[in-house]
């Protein structure tokens, strides 16, 4: 699999990201593995949106319905 420094990838962003093969590109700081760059495949990406209109959302989403006082 092909490592690359992080400076290196920054140089080299957009050229990179046209030649990434399925194994991916790692992706170091350091000499250490920090990141893996890998393609989106054509199963994974037809995941998006694939539940619309088969969820439903029962209550807020956005709380836990615990009561809760900041000040005690």
């Amino acid at each position: 699999m092909k490592q690359i420094a992080a400076a290196k990838f920054k140089e080299q962003c957009l050229a990179l990201l046209d030649q990434v093969g399925a194994e991916g590109i790692i992706i170091t700081k350091r000499g250490k593995p920090v990141a893996k760059l890998i393609p989106i495949s054509a199963e994974s990406s037809s995941l998006i949106g694939s539940l619309k209109g088969r969820l439903t959302i029962k209550g807020p989403i956005l709380s836990t319905d615990t009561k809760w006082n900041a000040e005690s």
